[in-house]
């Protein structure tokens, strides 16, 4: 972490991200990542952000999933949880009504989860929100280290960037 964050650091001068988000009981929380999109990109949800956004590290890090270590934080505060539906923008209105119909923030946003497997991002908030709702609905232990282990592991995809120039 000590040397992701010095090389982010050296190509943005300010490695930590910090966005707020949507968490249990829909109550907000500033999530941390480390940096991976230029200082001048806008607070999207990444399916909608420009690949030409990335930064060299940053494609880097996001694909070995190292940028998400700083949610740890947010584990130790109690914000998030290892295994959960990842935490939705305010902005991502469609997203936040269709988990609303599903209950899915009755518990702690996650690292990881189910559909982070499967690899279904936000720009599917329908379909994540069935997963969500899943995967709220039958966790137990075995789930959630199968889940954890499997992320570790390397399956699933993460945030999909838009392709486009």
């Amino acid at each position: 972490m000590i040397i992701t964050f010095f090389l982010c650091y050296l190509e943005s001068k300010k490695p930590i991200f910090v966005q707020k988000r949507v968490g249990k009981k829909l109550k907000p929380f500033y999530l941390y990542k480390f940096r991976t999109l230029k200082l001048d990109t806008p607070s999207l949800s990444t399916h909608l952000i420009n690949i030409d956004s990335v930064t060299k590290f940053g494609k880097f890090i996001r694909s070995l999933k190292i940028d998400e270590l700083p949610q740890l934080v947010n584990v130790i505060k109690g914000e998030m949880s290892l295994v959960g539906p990842r935490p939705c923008l305010y902005n991502q209105k469609k997203l936040i009504y269709e988990r609303k119909k599903n209950n899915v923030f009755s518990v702690k946003p996650g690292i990881t989860g189910l559909a982070q497997i499967k690899g279904v991002d936000m720009s599917k908030p329908e379909y994540l929100s069935i997963l969500d709702k899943q995967m709220v609905s039958n966790l137990n232990s075995r789930k959630y280290f199968t889940y954890l282990l499997l992320t570790l592991f390397g399956k699933g995809i993460g945030d999909r960037l838009n392709l486009s120039k």
